[in-house]
């Protein structure tokens, strides 16, 4: 777990950088993004969860099925959601076509994660509607990056 983590910080802050973000008005102008993860493979949702929350300081939850990211996507209203395709009992697509069938959650966007990616499906995907799609496996120092970019977020606080 410490090598997880210690790979995923970029640099240590500082003393300038921790007051400020210890400072009780900055950390009310802050917007923190809500991603949900939605992957069945516990290191995938780990390696993101902490890379997410180290680099991006995003707030991060995880599910492990379609099922229950349908039900934490309409109860959490996160600002995206991480789905991983291939998945059992519902996959990715079938996920995402539910989220997109939901009121709730049809606003959410989603970027999925992929092991099978090529322009084909990159099409397809944003034929759907998905933000993106990243491939498997990815660089977890680079993931917080590509999220923000597909979305037009900064990283910056």
């Amino acid at each position: 777990m410490y090598q997880l983590r210690k790979s995923c910080l970029i640099s240590q802050p500082t003393q300038f950088q921790l007051a400020k973000i210890s400072n009780p008005q900055f950390i009310d102008k802050m917007t923190t993004k809500r991603i949900l993860v939605v992957d069945n493979e516990e290191y995938i949702q780990e390696v993101a969860k902490i890379c997410l929350e180290t680099v991006a300081r995003w707030e991060v939850m995880t599910v492990s099925s379609g099922k229950d990211g349908i039900m934490k996507a309409e109860a959490w209203q996160p600002d995206a959601i991480l789905l991983d395709v291939m998945m059992p009992d519902m996959d990715g697509i079938t996920t995402f076509e539910k989220l997109q069938a939901n009121p709730a959650t049809k606003e959410i966007p989603v970027i999925l994660l992929t092991a099978k990616i090529q322009a084909a499906d990159r099409r397809r995907y944003a034929q759907m509607g998905m933000a993106t799609a990243i491939a498997k496996p990815f660089n977890p120092l680079e993931l917080a990056g590509q999220i923000a970019t597909a979305l037009g977020w900064s990283l910056d606080s």
